[in-house]
């Protein structure tokens, strides 16, 4: 029996996010986009005018604000109601309409930097003195500033919006494509049936059921839903190549217009981060990639195969454990996880679980993977696709960080000072994943500890009936702490080395286009694998088949975001290892979990680490990123975060080697 995906309307309404706190009908919903739109021609009426004065200044940079406020909401409820069900009509034609009116509104205010940098030198702090109430905008007004000599005259700038909604167009069509059109086949897997005989179901093979799919036991699945699924792709790579390189394009039009000398240091320029930053990364990964190649033949060893194959990646390297994990325990072990962050943070946490903050499962139509948008004013939500693996529950703790990185940095600042760059977005999303997995960890210490003694004063009667043997236990329980340290190790593979090597497609693709080579599917396809061959080394039988990943990663179309998860790691690493010395002393005897804490029987005690982290939380856009992770204690501008985190790979390289 084929395991059918449910539609969007047969998905219980407790696994759904209520997007009503937004906007509880569609009249209210229309108003504001109404609204925003009004508020951007009323700016655009203030052409030639805007900054005449302090005063005037003041009122445009309020209505600026408001308009923007407006426009963010409008844009978080459609984009949602759309990736809920691509598919849906109604949801797409709504979303196409706040895209339209997204480009009328950057249309209708592009006068206005422009018209800002063109005051006099020093009137800008002169306007500030006569009317102190500027100083709330000053952080913008530093950005608008900072971005000068890339801020061209208004009717150019008025242009270059105007051509917004058409620069969309590679990305969109990417993503009905990869989720709402491309379909793919279905595969038979045994399943036990309630006799105990194995029967086999037919599963659909979707975006979202990959990587579950690739982390089974059964080689021979792994293999056929490998092949299937990037057979799919590359039925159709050509126009994903015309997609791609229709974005490339564009990033390269705009950093070109603005006198930029690639997209990509126009992208990092944009996030006020030196483009040094990103090539530390890739120098200082690629002096170890001797330490990647290390972990693929430990995979290779562990498997017992003879070739190491790219459907042989997600599967645990260790045998016969199966993690699976219900929404509601993921839920609950997200909260003691997370306990060392304090009070505040996990009851707001368990109220996001119970206000329905979070979209759960898959449904028809629904967008693949999974992320936090935040809708400043309301409260952010979290896009899952939960197929019950432990792996889910880590995406849990990831997007939920990103969603109380959004919190706290609304709660503390004004709207346009709210929004923090994407340098240092994955950071919060990041040391969530470090916190629970050092949870688990330890978890597992304390139990086998206790097994191992058990196991020493066992009476030779063995256990009573029914009963686990105190020796199987010891077993069971090492054989988790393998599955444990697996799992780090795949965090590093997965975003620090493969994150990296994303990194170095996208700046290699961009670069071929601004040299005025075609990004035909071949040649894509070439460099995809001539880097992956690099970076998992000659153990690896790097499959033709894997030459066509590029053309199914989202992030592809983000604009160089991809580096930034590697970056964030290494932090995360540094910063989840000092909130958990702290609690540990702070909590010598362990007791106080995230579950009490937020039944309101824990006591707030709030370390250093954990202050100056949430300063960091709290900090949105109020300087530049790299500045503002040193407050977290981690210093970008030097190579040593990520150095101190490969660190640890090679540790957890070395237990692996013992547990095996």
């Amino acid at each position: 029996m084929e395991e059918r995906l449910p539609k969007r309307s047969e998905v219980p309404e407790a696994l759904t996010w209520r997007l009503e706190d937004i906007y509880g009908t569609e009249e209210a919903f229309e108003a504001d986009l109404r609204r925003c739109t009004a508020l951007s021609g009323e700016i655009a009426g203030r052409k030639g005018k805007a900054a005449l004065s302090a005063g005037a200044l003041l009122e445009t940079m309020k209505l600026y604000e408001e308009c923007l406020e407006v426009l963010y909401r409008v844009y978080g409820y459609a984009h949602m109601k759309h990736d809920q069900d691509t598919a849906d009509a109604e949801s797409q034609a709504r979303f196409g309409r706040v895209q339209s009116a997204e480009v009328k509104v950057s249309e209708d205010i592009a006068f206005l930097e422009p018209e800002i940098l063109s005051l006099p030198e020093g009137t800008l702090e002169g306007y500030c003195r006569e009317f102190p109430e500027l100083l709330a905008y000053e952080v913008t007004l530093k950005e608008i500033t900072r971005l000068k000599p890339h801020t061209l005259d208004g009717k150019t700038e008025q242009l270059l919006a105007a051509s917004g909604e058409m620069a969309q167009t590679a990305r969109n069509g990417f993503g009905m494509l990869q989720n709402a059109d491309l379909k793919f086949p279905s595969v038979r897997k045994n399943a036990g049936t309630a006799s105990g005989t194995a029967a086999e179901e037919e599963i659909q093979i979707t975006n979202g059921r990959f990587v579950p799919l690739q982390m089974s036991q059964d080689r021979a699945l792994r293999k056929e839903v490998f092949e299937k699924f990037y057979g799919r792709y590359q039925e159709f790579i050509h126009t994903f190549a015309a997609l791609y390189e229709g974005q490339v394009k564009q990033q390269g039009f705009y950093a070109k217009t603005r006198g930029y000398g690639s997209a990509f240091e126009a992208a990092v320029n944009a996030n006020n981060v030196a483009p040094a930053v990103c090539d530390r990364l890739i120098s200082c990964v690629r002096r170890n990639l001797d330490k990647m190649h290390r972990y693929v033949r430990l995979r290779k060893k562990l498997l017992g195969v003879e070739e190491l194959h790219m459907y042989d990646v997600y599967t645990p390297m260790v045998k016969d454990i199966e993690w699976k994990v219900s929404f509601e325990e993921a839920k609950a072990l997200s909260l003691k996880a997370l306990a060392p962050l304090g009070e505040e943070y996990v009851r707001t946490l368990a109220e996001a679980y119970k206000n329905r903050w979070v979209d759960v499962v898959e449904n028809e139509g629904k967008r693949g993977g999974a992320y936090s948008s935040g809708v400043y004013g309301v409260h952010p939500y979290v896009l899952l696709n939960f197929n019950g693996t432990l792996d889910d529950v880590f995406t849990l703790v990831h997007e939920m960080g990103h969603s109380m990185h959004t919190w706290y940095s609304s709660g503390a600042q004004s709207f346009l000072n709210s929004e923090y760059k994407i340098f240092v977005a994955e950071v919060a999303s990041t040391t969530n994943e470090m916190l629970l997995l050092e949870y688990l960890m330890e978890e597992n210490a304390r139990k086998l500890e206790a097994a191992e003694a058990a196991a020493k004063e066992q009476s030779e009667a063995g256990p009573a009936a029914g009963e686990e043997s105190a020796q199987d236990a010891v077993s069971r329980l090492r054989a988790e702490r393998a599955y444990l340290v697996n799992h780090l190790l795949e965090s590093f593979k997965g975003t620090l080395y493969r994150q990296t090597m994303f990194e170095e497609f996208e700046r290699e693709s961009n670069a071929m286009a601004e040299r005025g080579e075609p990004l035909t599917a071949d040649a894509l396809s070439e460099l995809y694998l001539k880097l992956n061959r690099e970076y998992f080394g000659e153990d690896m039988v790097s499959d033709p088949l894997i030459a066509y990943e590029w053309s199914r990663i989202p992030h592809f179309y983000y604009n160089f975001y991809v580096y930034q998860y590697a970056t964030s790691f290494a932090a995360a690493v540094d910063i989840s290892r000092r909130i958990l010395d702290a609690d540990r002393a702070a909590h010598p005897d362990g007791s106080e979990t995230g579950a009490e804490i937020a039944a309101g029987t824990g006591a707030e005690i709030e370390t250093g680490p954990v202050r100056s982290y949430k300063e960091f939380l709290k900090s949105g856009c109020t300087d530049d990123p790299v500045s503002l992770l040193k407050i977290a204690g981690v210093d970008l501008s030097t190579e040593a975060p990520v150095e101190a985190a490969l660190k640890v790979f090679a540790e957890a390289l070395d237990e692996m080697e013992q547990l095996a």
